[in-house]
C-alpha cells in the first residue's frame, strides 16, 4: 500500500511538471506609474507612506504611486498651470472641490459611472459613503448621481481647548462670577456654547505675560480664542460662510434668477460678517494681518498661546503629538460654537472640508484599472481604520459607525457629531474666481480697509457680473 501511494505521488508530480511545461507562460508584469497631484499635509503624506509600505497590485503589475506634494497656498495655481500647459502630467488629482477649478474649467475630470456599474467593489464603496460626502466629494453636478471622485480625506471643523484651563476649578469659578455662565469643561457643556459665550471665553482668557493662568502664570501674552482669518486660498471663507448660514443668510442662491445681489450682501449676511470680525480683538495680533490661516491657528495653539481654537480635524493630529505640541496632554475636543436661535437651540452650520481624488481623462485603460484599484484599496475598511488611527479621517459609514471609532482619536466624536451641520460652496466651474474675489474682499474687512457691508457689496456685484457673463443668470 505504501508503494502504491508513492507511485501515485510520483505520477502526480510528473504530471504537474509536464502541465507546467505545456501551460502558456504568464504575461510579463507591466510597470505602471500613477502620478498624483496633492496638497502637502498629513492626509496625503500618510497615503504615500501607507501605499509604499503595504500596496500590492492585484493584477501583478508593478504599480507605483508618486504623489507630487504641493503647498496649500499654491496648490490650485500649480495644478492649473500643469493642466493648461497640456503636459498631461497627472493621472490622478486630489482636488479641494470636486470638479472645481481647475478640474471643471479644463475638463480633465473623468466620469466613473460605467466603471462603478461594472464593479461590485466600487458599488460597495459608494453605498458605504456618508451621504454628505457622496454629494460633495463624489457627485457632479452637486447632489447628482454622476460620479467623478471618491473622498481622499473628509474633514470638518472642531474646537480644540485647553482642558487644564477650562476644567480648572478656580478659572471655572471666576468665569461663573464674571459672566454668570459655565466655563465649558465637559463635552455636554460645550454643546451649549454659542458665539456669545465664545466671545466671553475670548475676553476671559486674554492675559498678559505674568498674569495668573490656571495653576501657574502666563509665560507670554496669552489669548482666549482663534479661528481662520487668512487671505490665502479659502481660509477666511471657510469660517465666515458658517457665520452667514447660521444667521439665516446665504453665500448665494443657485435656485434664483438673482443668485448674488441681495443675497450675498443681505442684512443677515452683513450682520453675520460683522459678528465674525468683532471677535478679532480676542485673538493673537496676527489675525489683524489677514495671515492667520489654518496652520497658523494650529501652531499658535500647539505653542500654548491660545486657550481654544476652531480648526479642521485635518490639522489636529499634530496637536496631540507630544513631539510637536506643548499642549498634547492638555487638549480635549468639542463641536464648534454656533448661533443661538429663538427657540434656544444652537445652529452650527459650517463649510464642509476635505478633498476627493479624481482620475484624469487622458489615462490608458491599464492606468484606469490600476488607479481604480488604488481607490478600492484606499477606501477599504482596514486602510481607512489605519488612516484614522494615524490622525486622518474616514467618510465610510462602516468605519464611522464602528463601536471603537471614538477611541481611535480624541476628536472623533466631535468630527462625527458635526456632520449634521455641513454645507458647501459653489459647485460650478467659476468656483475659483468666485473664491478669489471673496477672499480678497474678506481680507480688506479683516485688515480694517473696508467695512463688512462694503466688502459684501463688492462681492455681490462681482458675483452678479461673473455669473451673468457665464450664462448662469438668465
Amino acid at each position: 500500500m505504501g508503494r502504491l501511494k508513492a507511485s501515485i505521488a510520483a505520477l502526480a508530480a510528473a504530471g504537474a511538471l509536464i502541465g507546467a511545461a505545456l501551460a502558456p507562460a504568464p504575461a510579463s508584469a507591466k510597470d505602471i506609474v500613477i502620478n498624483m497631484a496633492a496638497p502637502d499635509w498629513l492626509p496625503t503624506r500618510f497615503m504615500q507612506e501607507e501605499f509604499d509600505r503595504t500596496y500590492k497590485a492585484k493584477s501583478g503589475n508593478n504599480v507605483k504611486l508618486v504623489i507630487d506634494f504641493i503647498p496649500w497656498g499654491s496648490f490650485y495655481q500649480r495644478v492649473a498651470a500643469s493642466l493648461s500647459s497640456g503636459e498631461k502630467k497627472y493621472q490622478m488629482i486630489v482636488t479641494d472641490r470636486l470638479c472645481g477649478v481647475p478640474i471643471c474649467t479644463m475638463r480633465p475630470c473623468f466620469k466613473l459611472n460605467k466603471y462603478i456599474d461594472a464593479d461590485p467593489e466600487l458599488q460597495a464603496v459608494i453605498a458605504d459613503l456618508h451621504p454628505v460626502l457622496l454629494s460633495t466629494s463624489s457627485s457632479y453636478p452637486y447632489k447628482s448621481t454622476n460620479y467623478y471622485g471618491f473622498p481622499q480625506f473628509p474633514d470638518n471643523l472642531v474646537t480644540a481647548f485647553r482642558k487644564d484651563l477650562f476644567c480648572n476649578a478656580t478659572e471655572r469659578a471666576n468665569f461663573k462670577k464674571q459672566f454668570s455662565q459655565t466655563l465649558p469643561c465637559y463635552y455636554n457643556e460645550w454643546e451649549d456654547v454659542d458665539w456669545q459665550r465664545w466671545e466671553n471665553i475670548g475676553k476671559f482668557f486674554t492675559r498678559k505675560k505674568g498674569d495668573k493662568l490656571g495653576d501657574g502664570v502666563a509665560d507670554d501674552d496669552f489669548y482666549g480664542i482663534a479661528y481662520q482669518m487668512g487671505k490665502p486660498y479659502d481660509f477666511s471663507s471657510m469660517q465666515v460662510n458658517g457665520f452667514i448660514w447660521e444667521a439665516g443668510g446665504d453665500i448665494w442662491d443657485e435656485t434664483s434668477t438673482k443668485p448674488a445681489l441681495g443675497v450675498v450682501n443681505s442684512d443677515k449676511a452683513v450682520a453675520a460678517f460683522d459678528h465674525y470680525l468683532s471677535l478679532e480683538k480676542y485673538m493673537p495680533p496676527v489675525a489683524k494681518t489677514g495671515q492667520m490661516d489654518i496652520f497658523v491657528v494650529q501652531d499658535l495653539y500647539m505653542q500654548a498661546k491660545v486657550a481654544a481654537v476652531v480648526d479642521w480635524v485635518g490639522v489636529m493630529g499634530p496637536v496631540i503629538n507630544p513631539k510637536l505640541s506643548k499642549v498634547s496632554d492638555k487638549t480635549d475636543f468639542a463641536e464648534p460654537p454656533g448661533t443661538r436661535k429663538d427657540d434656544g437651540s444652537i445652529s452650527r452650520w459650517s463649510n464642509i472640508g476635505g478633498q476627493p481624488f479624481v482620475l484624469t481623462t487622458w489615462n490608458s485603460d491599464d492606468v484606469i484599472k490600476e488607479a481604480l484599484d488604488v481607490v478600492k484599496w484606499w477606501e477599504s475598511k482596514p486602510v481607512q481604520i489605519n488612516f484614522v488611527k494615524a490622525g486622518g479621517q474616514s467618510g465610510l459609514l462602516s468605519v464611522m459607525g464602528d463601536p471603537a471609532y471614538a477611541t481611535w482619536a480624541p476628536y472623533n466624536r466631535a468630527y462625527l457629531d458635526n456632520y449634521r451641520w455641513q454645507k458647501d460652496v459653489w459647485h460650478i466651474p467659476e468656483f475659483f474666481p468666485l473664491l478669489t474675489e471673496q477672499q480678497e474682499q474678506f481680507d480688506k474687512a479683516i485688515t480694517g480697509q473696508v467695512s463688512a457691508k462694503q466688502a459684501l457689496d463688492t462681492v455681490a456685484a462681482f458675483q452678479d457680473k461673473l455669473l451673468r457673463e457665464a450664462g448662469r443668470i438668465k
